[in-house]
């Protein structure tokens, strides 16, 4: 597949505009900020300052990058420049003349004093890596190059990061649930015979075709695939991945967790396959309630989803009505967009599923996308009664009003053979 670099890059910098025009006054209000600070320095970079950049610059700033955010006066909307000695772009006019004003710090002091905004958010959060983007010597640098009474004002960006990472236009979500569905294409080929030969493929032969097959078509991955098999004779075999290289064999029940780049936008998804064995037709239907267990628990989750909501909430939810109807389940969804694990509401994690500080705490808003990651461990009858792990991960969109998948999700498994 030949990706056409020109109209990508095109379409990137046009949805960039759309999105400086509608997400961020929507987050600097929700943050109660009345500018936005964002510093970075080539090789040092700032997550979000990279996610705001033109195509052509390739997610990297140049020397120090400065780009402002200031409300106006009369309360109209907000500007937009770039503190820099030429445009970032289309989005960011260039306020700096090196030659009139040599030092770029003076210059941005000299500027917002003259604004005068009552609070200036910069990059700086020790709960969201993705919002700490401001480095210590630039931190430093800046509020030295304040008046005192501008450095007072100068308050932790982090709500306004994280809802510019996290908010997606409708035609994102559209192109999200695009990708799920090539993503989809993929996992259906890699759990099939058109890779997996019984007795002869590895869990590492899968692992490379998806990551092969994603690059050749060009595409991204924002992660090395996971391929792991769980079988009813073997008591020591479980969903870790990356505890060697497993020939898969008839009876088997394959994992794979796998997610790819497409046009600036990751997946993240889970399914299972079940390799038939001589004379069977389909899976054991202990194996198949499994699946069930799982999308019951997925049931749970996202009709939990509701505006203002923190991640800790909606997990203790989540937990209790699983408990009530019997599955034995773990939740540990996590948002994602433009990063895999993406800014926004931590809703449990494998090893804690318990209250979650920090990124727990923060609230659901609309417009966000999430991976619905999870497990149900179910006892099989065909394989001796053993509680056998069921782990799916699909993305769904939570539009204010009810989380949806955005290209379904596994009911059934893959058979190969």
């Amino acid at each position: 597949m030949t990706v056409d670099l020109r109209a990508r890059a095109a379409a990137h910098d046009a949805l960039l505009l759309r999105r400086l025009d509608h997400v961020v006054p929507l987050v600097l209000d929700r943050a109660g900020l009345d500018a936005w600070v964002l510093v970075a320095r080539e090789y040092a970079e700032d997550p979000v300052v990279a996610t705001m950049l033109p195509a052509t610059w390739l997610a990297t700033a140049r020397r120090r990058t400065v780009l402002v955010f200031v409300r106006r006066a009369d309360g109209t909307g907000v500007d937009r420049f770039a503190v820099a000695r030429y445009p970032v772009g289309e989005a960011f006019p260039h306020v700096w003349d090196p030659a009139a004003e040599p030092d770029q710090w003076t210059c941005l002091a000299r500027i917002l004093a003259e604004r005068d905004p009552r609070t200036i958010g910069v990059d700086r959060s020790a709960t969201f890596p993705l919002a700490d983007g401001l480095t210590a010597s630039e931190h430093d640098a800046f509020l030295t190059a304040l008046p005192d009474r501008m450095r007072r004002r100068v308050v932790s960006a982090e709500q306004a990061a994280v809802g510019w990472l996290e908010t997606r236009l409708p035609e994102e979500a559209d192109a999200l649930a695009a990708a799920c569905a090539r993503a989809h294409g993929y996992l259906a080929r890699a759990l099939s015979a058109e890779v997996v030969t019984p007795g002869v493929t590895t869990t590492s032969d899968v692992e490379w075709w998806l990551r092969q097959t994603v690059h050749d078509d060009g595409l991204g991955s924002w992660f090395h695939p996971a391929c792991s098999v769980q079988r009813a004779d073997d008591v020591t075999s479980g969903p870790v991945p990356g505890g060697g290289e497993t020939v898969i064999g008839p009876g088997d029940l394959v994992h794979v967790d796998f997610g790819i780049v497409d046009a600036g936008l990751c997946t993240d998804q889970q399914q299972h396959a079940y390799v038939l064995r001589p004379g069977e037709t389909q899976a054991p239907p202990g194996l198949q309630a499994g699946i069930a267990a799982a999308n019951r628990l997925q049931d749970l989750l996202m009709a939990r989803f509701s505006v203002g909501m923190t991640g800790n909430d909606l997990l203790s939810a989540t937990l209790g009505a699983a408990r009530t109807e019997g599955i034995d389940g773990l939740v540990y969804s996590h948002p994602i967009g433009v990063h895999g694990h993406a800014a926004g509401p931590t809703i449990g994690l494998w090893d804690n599923q318990g209250r979650v500080d920090g990124q727990g705490e923060h609230p659901l808003h609309p417009a966000t996308a999430y991976s619905v990651e999870l497990q149900a461990r179910v006892a099989v009858p065909e394989w001796g009664g053993r509680g056998v792990a069921f782990m799916l991960e699909e993305d769904a969109f939570f539009d204010g009003r009810e989380c949806r998948f955005l290209d379904g999700r596994q009911t059934r498994l893959h058979l190969v053979g």
